[in-house]
């Protein structure tokens, strides 16, 4: 592990996006591929991330409050927002929670690059971390793949928590998931970032290899 002069780490492999664009697998293939540590950024928020949240309120005041609130009225996070709002509200948490991933990250040691993956990775928190613009890419799924994915994954075709109204909820979570979509293509493209397309043509394996040319100067 080598950290750069401004006290973060200079060689982690940013995988940020969309969700449903294979993001988790892609990094999963690359560490096996090429002996690198993968951090998975859903695995960490379902685990540390929360229970630290709840011990420190001060600290991540907007994760506290929303994971105390959503544990009460889950209709406060998936049915009465609009899309618009509930987009808003995810961005305000994965800002906050950037600095749980740092705090992750640089307790890792590893003599080989690290490659990290999530879709609270947004290219704004993680531009001023590079020292090449190379060092992230982003996976956004096309429209159609993306529903393909809803008919695909058992997990991604309802909301799992207690609704009100189970049909409103989804609906509204599949349009919160295409604006966010929209907002890290605008934000990546504005930071000079790459961004893929993901539509299904390609098999996962070609998909990384696709990542893995992207990340080369670091993988040799």
């Amino acid at each position: 592990m080598r950290w750069g002069p401004s006290g973060e780490l200079s060689t982690v492999l940013w995988i940020g996006g969309a969700q449903w664009a294979g993001k988790s697998t892609v990094a999963w293939l690359l560490s096996r591929r090429f002996g690198l540590t993968a951090y998975h950024y859903d695995y960490h928020d379902a685990r540390g991330h929360y229970d630290r949240a709840l011990a420190h309120a001060g600290r991540y005041p907007y994760r506290h409050a929303w994971q105390t609130l959503h544990a009460h009225d889950p209709d406060s996070t998936w049915v009465r927002p609009s899309p618009a709002e509930m987009a808003e509200n995810t961005k305000r948490g994965h800002a906050e929670r950037f600095g749980m991933v740092l705090d992750d990250l640089r307790a890792l040691s590893s003599g080989r690059p690290l490659v990290a993956e999530g879709w609270g990775l947004r290219p704004e928190l993680v531009a001023p971390l590079l020292t090449d613009p190379r060092q992230a890419v982003f996976l956004v799924p096309t429209e159609a793949f993306r529903r393909r994915r809803l008919r695909e994954l058992p997990r991604a075709a309802q909301v799992s928590a207690a609704v009100s109204d189970p049909e409103r909820a989804q609906a509204n979570r599949l349009e919160r998931d295409r604006l966010l979509a929209e907002d890290v293509v605008e934000k990546a493209r504005e930071q000079g970032l790459r961004v893929i397309e993901v539509d299904g043509r390609l098999s996962v394996g070609g998909l990384t290899t696709v990542v893995a040319d992207h990340f080369s100067p670091w993988l040799g």
